[in-house]
């Protein structure tokens, strides 16, 4: 498979389907790739959005911060916005593993909406992808290799390198004249990648020098098979996607568990990857999966919740909820904001009010709260009732009623998420014309 020269002429090419984006934002480890990548879109600069640059400081070597300082002064150097970061997470477990979660946990919190991420990722980096998933038993999404593009938190990542080989990409670098970070994990054998990298791809390659563009032929086929998969996913995901009209319940996606359960298991499997990629969710593996499978197929009325690396699962009222990992601190008892719109604790979403900047409807002490239990409130023509009948007659799902927001004032409960209002306060609400609402995560 012939690899096109790597220049900044075919840098522009490849850029093509994001070169209207808002920003681009190049993660910059300082290595010869993100530093190839960096110098030549510098010298694009007229011709594409405006750059800037992330380097995650993992603080895995002790030169770390001197690598933080050459990315600072390369950036620097060209008049590139830099952010930098330092990131903590568990060095016990997979290192490599919970690095990237890191690192693209990052990238994915600064991307406004539309923002493209540019990797550095190459011909040769697919290729050793594709030999280590192949060694751990991928699946066929898997066998595609790394993608060209995806969505990622509110923009999406492109990797432009794809198509060029390391030794094109570190040619063209050499010829520049630009030094770059060697980092001591690239060539340590104790790490897969670079095992592979140094030892067991040559080696294949000497007894099969056709293995990397088979190796590559293979990507291209399972790719093609995952976008047909990824169109009976589709078809599927707009048959069984529940929309709900209630207010609180829009911010949630959900599929009806029916349809789902009539689904062969195969095909189950399919749509719940898909939904969850959609949704920018880190898909579980087979053997999680199948265990949700069994779940699904006992849950019927069952209250099931299942949790997921960065979402959580929740079976309820004839559908599965994909729902935020968050959590309302036990006995939180937060300020009312004034501002028109305030962020809740736990990541429980927001809470809008109108009239903001002429303050609250009375003086006292405001409070955001949660319920406890026993709460009793009154509405205007009805009789006193539990919170909890309340909530249950509107068809809140038991999921949901813990993270309701309750506004007190001086200990009294006077509006639930402003869609109740306690009679002793309407009218004072009302003739105030103060609104609130809440919109969940």
């Amino acid at each position: 498979m012939a690899t096109p020269p790597f220049s900044p002429e075919a840098l522009l090419t490849a850029l093509g389907p994001v070169r209207q984006a808002p920003a681009l934002w190049l993660g910059l480890s300082g290595g010869a790739d993100s530093m190839a990548l960096l110098h030549a879109l510098t010298t694009l600069r007229a011709q594409l959005p405006p750059l800037r640059a992330i380097h995650i400081h993992h603080g895995l070597h002790p030169d770390a911060d001197s690598w933080a300082t050459f990315c600072a002064r390369a950036c620097a150097e060209h008049n590139i916005p830099l952010h930098c970061e330092r990131v903590a997470f568990n060095a016990q477990s997979n290192i490599e593993q919970s690095a990237r979660d890191a690192r693209y946990a990052v990238f994915a919190r600064l991307l406004a909406v539309g923002d493209v991420m540019l990797l550095a990722h190459h011909r040769d980096d697919q290729l050793e992808t594709l030999a280590l998933r192949l060694l751990r038993g991928t699946g066929l999404r898997g066998l595609a290799g790394m993608p060209l593009r995806r969505p990622l938190g509110r923009g999406e990542l492109f990797r432009p390198l794809l198509a060029f080989s390391r030794s094109d990409v570190q040619q063209w670098l050499d010829a520049q004249g630009v030094s770059w970070i060697e980092d001591p994990a690239n060539t340590d054998p104790r790490f897969a990648r670079s095992w592979l990298r140094h030892q067991g791809l040559p080696a294949l390659t000497c007894q099969w020098p056709q293995a990397p563009a088979s190796l590559l032929r293979v990507a291209e086929h399972a790719a093609e098979a995952n976008h047909l998969l990824d169109e009976l996913a589709a078809a599927d995901l707009v048959s069984l996607q529940q929309v709900s009209g209630d207010p609180w319940l829009a911010s949630f996606t959900a599929l009806a568990l029916s349809g789902l359960q009539q689904l062969s298991p195969a095909r189950q499997r399919n749509l719940l990857r898909y939904w969850l990629q959609q949704q920018g969710c880190r898909l579980p593996d087979q053997r999680h999966l199948l265990a949700l499978q069994e779940q699904l197929a006992a849950a019927h009325d069952r209250q099931v919740c299942w949790q997921l690396p960065d979402a959580r699962l929740q079976i309820a009222a004839g559908g599965i909820w994909l729902l935020p990992v968050n959590g309302i601190p036990a006995g939180i008892a937060e300020p009312l904001s004034v501002q028109s719109e305030m962020a809740l604790a736990g990541g429980n979403g927001w809470l809008r009010q109108s009239r903001a900047s002429a303050g609250l409807p009375w003086a006292g002490d405001w409070q955001v709260r949660y319920r406890k239990g026993g709460e009793q409130v009154q509405l205007s023509g009805r009789p006193r009732k539990s919170l909890k009948a309340l909530l249950q007659e509107a068809g809140v799902p038991a999921w949901l009623r813990p993270a309701v927001p309750l506004i007190y004032c001086d200990d009294y409960l006077v509006s639930v998420a402003g869609r109740w209002h306690s009679a002793d306060y309407a009218t004072a609400i009302a003739e105030y014309e103060w609104q609130i609402s809440w919109q969940p995560a």
